[in-house]
């Protein structure tokens, strides 16, 4: 598996991404996360939608659980035709109850805790935590990757207003 060093940093100390970097026109890489029901989720069972795809460390920590929020906040503007889908290490129990607590109905939390496929296969699994690095990423109908933002401080946040305006152009 391809290791990535000194790509991204948690509070300034370099750490490791395992698998590829994922670049704006490659066909979105498969996956296979679970689902808070406990049923398996892969790319194929949500193409046919834009995606916004953020990968984020816990959602029980301060930026994700702000990140996570402001997305759901900004996918009811976005209509049917745009899905939002947050993937972090945390068990699907946690993501449940975490999105009971915070009133999250907008965006759907996936646990890539069991096989690691996300985070290997997009290239944010961070070796030596094993969680994933906080990245965006919004993927066409067509399943193309039409935008991509690796956090270099993982503690930081994305930038949303990039990431919501190529998924409201894609949605037309």
């Amino acid at each position: 598996m391809i290791e990535r060093t000194g790509i991204i940093t948690f509070k300034g100390g370099p750490l490791t991404l395992i698998g590829p970097e994922v670049k704006v026109g490659e066909v979105a890489p498969d996956f296979t996360v679970t689902a808070n029901d406990l049923s398996p989720v892969t790319m194929g069972d949500v193409i046919g939608k834009v995606l916004i795809i953020a990968a984020v460390p816990s959602l029980d920590t301060p930026v994700c659980d702000m990140e996570t929020r402001r997305f759901n906040n900004e996918a009811a503007a976005l209509g049917d035709d745009v899905k939002v889908l947050t993937i972090s290490m945390d068990l699907p129990f946690a993501q449940a109850r975490w999105c009971g607590a915070a009133g999250i109905e907008a965006v759907q939390t996936l646990s890539d805790h069991a096989h690691a496929s996300f985070g290997e296969n997009w290239g944010v699994l961070i070796k030596e935590l094993r969680l994933l690095s906080r990245a965006v990423f919004v993927v066409g109908k067509n399943g193309k990757v039409e935008y991509v933002q690796y956090l270099k401080e993982i503690t930081e946040e994305p930038d949303y207003d990039a990431a919501l305006a190529v998924a409201k152009e894609l949605a037309g």
